[in-house]
């Protein structure tokens, strides 16, 4: 299993900007933002590639970055004391991860893994306040589904505890 240091790409041609401009309308957070506003997500963006079991981020580590995944799946996991590794999640395709730290200046919650070999989009935390701060309206629509994703998943998480509750109660 190799598990080297991520691979780093940067946008550069014009094909790979519309590649990645096309990938990016695919995902729910950029969905329906203008083309401008694409080309300027892309600007601050860089690809990055892990093998299959490399640690992308570890629980505990600061948060400079967040993550949309361009291809493969992506575990986050904790770690539970006597228990081991515990997976939350698993991620594929234009969905997206690290986003907590976007909002907050406290270390990553979880560990993020490749699962399978991974192509990420990574966006730093200071050029995407950069950005939202010099465009409200696309700040606007990006912030909208950003809620959306982080309602969805504490809706989740809240599913989950009651579950965990219900059956440490039979017990």
């Amino acid at each position: 299993m190799l598990t080297g240091p991520p691979v780093h790409r940067s946008v550069r041609s014009s094909r790979m900007l519309m590649e990645v401009i096309g990938f990016l309308k695919e995902v729910p957070m950029f969905r329906g933002l203008p083309e401008e506003g694409l080309k300027r997500i892309v600007g601050l963006s860089r690809e990055e590639g892990y093998r299959s079991g490399a640690v992308i981020f570890r629980e505990g580590d600061p948060g400079e970055t967040f993550y949309i995944i361009v291809e493969g799946t992506v575990r986050i996991s904790k770690f539970v004391p006597g228990a081991g590794e515990e997976a939350m999640a698993f991620l594929e395709k234009s969905e997206y991860f690290g986003e907590m730290s976007l909002i907050d200046d406290h270390p990553r919650s979880a560990m993020a893994i490749a699962h399978t070999d991974c192509r990420l989009l990574v966006i730093d935390k200071i050029g995407f306040w950069d950005l939202l701060s010099s465009d409200r309206e696309l700040a606007s629509q990006i912030l909208r589904d950003f809620c959306r994703v982080l309602s969805r998943r504490l809706r989740e998480t809240s599913d989950r505890l009651v579950t965990i509750f219900s059956i440490a109660r039979a017990f």
